[in-house]
C-alpha cells in the first residue's frame, strides 16, 4: 500500500508554478520559488538538455532568474528566451563568465534593479535598457564563436598535451598510432626481496614424523614420475627412511598413499620403469593387494575372505589374483587366516566382505573349498586374509578379555558388596554383575546412562579404584552431569574421561610401575565406537583382577575404524549381560525406540518436538535447512543456532556437508575465509586422528597455525594439517556426530540420500536431538523402507572365534 497522499492542497517545493500561481504569491515566498527554479535548471543541465532548456524551466516565476544566471555561466545559450521581468535581465548579466562587461553593465544591472529610486529611470526605460545590454553581448558571442579557437590558451598540463594531439592528427601531421600510443613507462628500481623466515620443506606431523631430507628426496622422485610433488611428506610417513629408493624400485607403493587411484600409480610407474612396467608386474598385484585390504579396513573390515579378495584383483586389472595374494604373502605384508565357521560367522562375513569399498559385489563366491579334520569328522573353514596390524590387535583383544574373564580377584569382594548394596533397579542388577565377573556387557538407549553412572560413584564411595571413559568431550561432560558437575575439573573429580584421553595418559588415574592402569573398574561407554585397536590397547592396559564394563546403545553405528567389537562380544556370549529397562523419555525418545527395532511410528509432538519438513529438491533441502537453523527454531522453539547441529549422509552432493556449511557461513558467520577458508567464530570439526571428530571454533590464526577451542580446550592446529584435519563443523555426517548431542538437531535427507539411508543411520541421526528434532524430507517412502529393511552393513572380523577359543582355553 502506497503512504504518499493522494491529493494536496498547495504545491510542494517540487512541483511546477503555473504563471497564475506565481502571481499571487505572496513576496515572502519568492526566495523558494527561486531555489525551486535553480534545482530544476541544474537538473536540466545534469540530463543533458543545456542551459536553454535549464532557463526554459525556470522562467516561469519571479526570482527564477538565478537559474538562468546559472544557464547563461556556461556559456551554451544563444537565447535567453521568456520574460523573466527586470530581476531575469540583471541576473543574466551577473550569470556573464567572460569578464568583458566591467563596471559598464554594472551600471546598467544597478539601473534595471532600482525599482525603489525616484530620481531614476523608469520601469519601462530600464528594462529596455537591460535588454539592448544582453543584445549586445549575445551578438559577440557570436562573432567569438565564428572566428578561430586558440587551443590550449586557458589549458595547461594534460589537457592541452591532449589538445595539442588531437590538433595534430586532425593536421596529418602525425599518425594516431604514435600519438596515442603510451609511453613505455620508465623503468622502476626492483623493490628489494622481503625477508622471510625459513620454512622447512613440509613439517611433519609429529615429533616421529620423518626428517627434511627424506621428505626431499621423495619430492624429487614424484617430480621425475610426474607425480604431485604435495604427496611427499604423505609417502615419507608411509614407507619411512629411504622412501625415495623404495619408491623407485617400487613405483606401485604410490598407492599406499590415501586418495591415489590405480592409473594413477600406474602412470606414475610406467613414468619411472618404462618399458619393464606391465600389467603382470608381480610388484603392482601385491602393492594392489594391500590396497584393497587398507580399503577393506577403512569400510570397517579386519579381514577380507580370500574369494572376495581374489575377485576384486581380477577386477583392478590384476591378470593372476592368487599369485597376487601369495606374494604379499611372502612378502609379510598380509597374513592369512583358517577360521572354522558356524552358523552365526560364515554369513556374516561373507556379506561383508561383498559390501567392501573396491571389491564390489562379489556374488556367491562360496563358503570356501578347504576343509579341516578334527577328529574323525571334517568341518568347513573360511580362509581369511588381513593386514598384520588389525590381524594382530583383534587377537591381542581376544587375549586381554580373556585374561580378565580367568584372573577375577576376590580381594575387594567386600567392596563389590558395598557398593551394589548402595544401588537399586539397573544399576543394582549392574553392579551384582560386576561385582562377580571380570568383563561385563550394559545396554540402553541414552537414559541408561544413569546406571553405569551410579556404579561409577557407588564404587568410588566404597573406595574402590573407578574410571568412566566416553567417546567424546560431550559424553564425557554429559556423564559428569549425572554425577553432579560438568565442568573440566569436576569431571576428573568424578573420575569421568575420554577413551583418547585414558589411552594417552592425558586423564585417568595414570599407570602402576608395571605399565598397567591403576584401577579396579574401568567402564567404557559409547563401546559400539570402539575400533579393533583402540579396544586391545584399554584391555592389555588394565591390571589382572580389574573388572571391565562395555555400555553402549547397540542400535547406533558402528565404530568409524575397522571392527565391530561390541556387535561381537554380544554375538560371542562370553560374559554377563545387562540390558536396560529405561526408556528414553519424551516425543523424540519414542520415536528414536521405534526406529530401534524398525518401525517409524507417528508419535505426536505437541510442543514441536518433532517437525517435518517436506522439499522437493536438494536445492530447496540447503534453503529450508539455513532456514530452520538461522531463524526457525531459535525463534519458535527458543534454541539458538550455536546450539543447533545439521546431520547429512555424507560430504559430497547437492546437499552434503560442504554445502551446507558453506550455506551455514554466509548465513551464521560471513568472512573472506582469510585462514585457509576459515574466519574466527567459524564452528568446525577437527580430527586429530581418524574416526574421532571433536566440535569446536575458530578462534586466530598466527605464525604457530590455526587456534581452536575444542571443548574448552584450546588447540593449535599446524597449517599443514589445516586442509586435511579441520572442516566446518555446523553441518556433520551421523559418524561425525555419533556419540555427542544438541539441544536441536536438523536432520536433512535430500533425494540422493536413499542409498546412504539404513536403520542405524537413521536412529543415530534422530537420536542426536535432546529436545527438538526437525527432519527435512526429500526421500518420500525411502524413509520408512531404510528403518524397516535396511540393517548395518556386515563386517568380516575375527573376533568372535578369536574370544570363543581364548576364553575355552583359559576355563580348560
Amino acid at each position: 500500500m502506497s503512504t504518499e497522499p493522494e491529493t494536496t492542497e498547495e504545491a510542494g517545493p517540487g512541483t511546477p508554478d503555473t504563471p497564475e500561481a506565481a502571481g499571487a504569491r505572496p513576496s515572502g515566498e519568492e526566495g523558494r520559488a527561486g531555489d525551486d527554479g535553480t534545482a530544476r535548471a541544474a537538473r536540466g543541465a545534469e540530463d543533458g538538455g543545456g542551459a536553454a532548456q535549464a532557463a526554459e524551466e525556470s522562467g516561469g516565476a519571479h526570482g527564477g532568474g538565478t537559474a538562468r544566471e546559472a544557464a547563461a555561466g556556461t556559456g551554451d545559450a544563444e537565447d535567453t528566451g521568456g520574460d523573466g521581468g527586470p530581476a531575469s535581465a540583471a541576473a543574466k548579466t551577473v550569470g556573464d563568465d567572460d569578464g568583458d562587461d566591467g563596471d559598464g553593465d554594472g551600471a546598467a544591472r544597478g539601473a534595471a534593479a532600482g525599482e525603489g529610486d525616484a530620481a531614476g529611470p523608469s520601469e519601462a526605460e530600464a528594462e529596455l535598457a537591460a535588454q539592448r545590454v544582453e543584445r549586445e553581448r549575445i551578438e559577440r558571442r557570436k562573432a567569438e564563436r565564428k572566428g578561430p579557437i586558440a587551443s590550449g590558451a586557458k589549458l595547461s598540463g594534460t589537457a592541452a598535451d591532449l589538445l595539442a594531439a588531437v590538433r595534430a592528427v586532425e593536421s596529418g601531421a602525425k599518425p594516431a598510432a604514435t600519438v596515442f600510443a603510451e609511453p613505455a613507462p620508465a623503468p622502476r628500481r626492483p623493490a628489494p626481496e622481503p625477508a622471510r623466515r625459513p620454512r622447512p620443506v613440509q613439517a611433519p606431523a609429529g615429533p616421529g614424523g620423518p626428517a627434511a631430507h627424506t621428505v626431499e628426496a621423495v619430492r624429487r622422485v614424484l617430480v621425475e614420475g610426474g607425480a604431485p610433488e604435495a604427496l611427499a611428506l604423505q609417502v615419507a610417513v608411509s614407507l619411512g627412511e629411504g622412501a625415495d629408493s623404495a619408491l623407485r624400485d617400487d613405483p606401485w607403493q604410490l598407492l599406499r598413499v590415501g586418495g591415489v587411484r590405480p592409473e594413477q600409480a600406474d602412470g606414475f610407474a610406467r613414468a619411472l620403469l618404462g618399458a619393464a612396467c606391465g600389467p603382470d608386474d608381480e610388484r603392482r598385484g601385491r602393492a594392489m593387494t594391500v590396497r584393497l585390504l587398507e580399503q577393506a579396513a577403512v569400510a570397517g573390515h579386519t579381514a577380507l575372505e580370500l574369494p572376495a579378495l581374489t575377485a576384486a584383483l581380477g577386477r583392478q586389472g590384476v591378470p593372476d589374483p592368487d599369485a597376487a595374494v601369495q606374494s604379499a604373502l611372502a612378502e609379510g605384508e598380509a597374513l592369512v587366516f583358517q577360521d572354522a565357521l558356524d552358523e552365526t560367522g560364515a554369513p556374516a562375513a561373507r556379506e561383508a566382505a561383498e559390501n567392501t569399498g573396491d571389491t564390489g559385489d562379489t556374488g556367491d563366491t562360496g563358503d570356501t573349498g578347504d576343509t579341516e579334520e578334527d577328529g574323525d569328522a571334517e568341518r568347513p573353514v573360511r580362509v581369511l586374509v588381513g593386514l598384520e596390524r588389525y590381524a594382530l590387535a583383534e587377537e591381542s583383544l581376544a587375549d586381554g578379555l580373556a585374561r580378565l574373564v580367568s584372573s577375577l580377584s576376590e580381594g575387594a569382594g567386600q567392596a563389590w558388596e558395598a557398593a551394589a548394596r548402595e544401588l537399586s533397579g539397573g544399576a543394582a542388577e549392574l553392579a551384582r554383575a560386576v561385582a562377580g565377573h571380570g568383563l561385563v556387557l550394559h545396554t540402553g538407549g541414552e537414559a541408561a546412562r544413569a546406571e553405569p553412572a551410579a556404579l561409577l560413584a557407588a564404587a568410588r564411595a566404597a573406595g574402590l579404584r573407578a574410571f568412566a571413559a566416553c567417546h567424546t568431550p560431550d559424553g564425557r561432560h554429559r556423564l559428569a552431569a549425572l554425577l553432579g558437575g560438568g565442568q573440566p575439573a569436576e569431571t576428573a573429580e568424578h573420575g569421568v574421561g575420554t577413551v583418547a584421553g585414558l589411552l594417552s595418559g592425558a586423564e585417568g588415574p595414570g599407570r602402576d610401575a608395571d605399565g598397567a592402569l591403576d584401577l579396579d573398574l574401568l567402564i567404557v561407554l559409547d563401546a559400539p565406537q570402539l575400533d579393533v585397536e583402540s579396544a586391545a590397547m584399554l584391555a592389555e592396559s588394565l591390571p589382572d583382577g580389574a573388572r571391565l564394563v562395555f555400555s553402549g546403545d547397540p542400535a547406533v553405528l558402528w565404530s568409524a575404524g575397522p571392527g565391530r567389537v561390541f556387535a561381537d562380544l554380544l554375538a560371542a556370549r562370553v560374559c554377563p549381560r545387562t540390558a536396560s529397562r529405561v526408556p528414553d523419555p519424551g516425543p523424540i525418545g519414542e520415536l528414536v525406540s521405534g526406529v530401534a527395532v524398525g518401525e517409524l511410528n507417528q508419535v505426536d509432538a505437541p510442543g514441536k518436538e518433532i517437525v517435518i519438513v517436506p522439499v522437493r529438491d536438494a536445492g530447496e533441502a540447503v534453503h529450508r535447512t539455513a532456514q530452520l537453523v538461522a531463524d526457525s527454531v531459535p525463534r519458535a522453539i527458543g534454541i539458538p543456532a550455536e546450539q543447533t547441529v545439521v546431520i547429512t549422509p555424507g560430504h559430497g552432493g547437492a546437499a552434503g556437508t560442504r554445502a551446507l556449511n558453506a550455506t551455514l557461513k554466509e548465513r551464521l558467520n560471513p568472512g573472506p575465509g582469510r585462514f585457509g577458508g576459515f574466519d574466527p567464530g567459524d564452528r568446525i570439526a577437527y580430527s586429530p586422528a581418524p574416526g574421532r571428530s571433536v566440535p569446536g571454533t575458530v578462534v586466530r590464526a598466527d605464525a604457530d597455525g590455526l587456534h581452536l577451542t575444542c571443548a574448552g580446550v584450546p588447540v593449535v592446529v599446524p597449517q599443514e594439517r589445516v586442509e586435511g584435519c579441520v572442516r566446518h563443523g555446523w553441518a556433520l555426517t551421523a559418524h561425525q556426530a555419533v556419540g555427542a548431542r544438541w539441544p536441536a538437531a536438523v536432520v536433512v535427507l535430500p533425494g540422493d540420500a536413499p542409498q546412504a539411508l539404513s536403520r542405524p543411520w537413521v536412529y543415530t541421526a534422530f537420536g542426536r536431538a535432546e529436545r527438538h528434532l526437525s527432519v527435512v524430507h526429500g526421500v518420500e517412502q525411502a524413509l520408512p523402507r531404510a528403518v524397516a529393511e535396511i540393517a548395518a552393513k556386515p563386517r568380516t572380523t575375527r573376533l568372535q572365534t578369536l574370544l570363543r577359543a581364548q576364553v575355552a582355553t583359559a576355563a580348560g
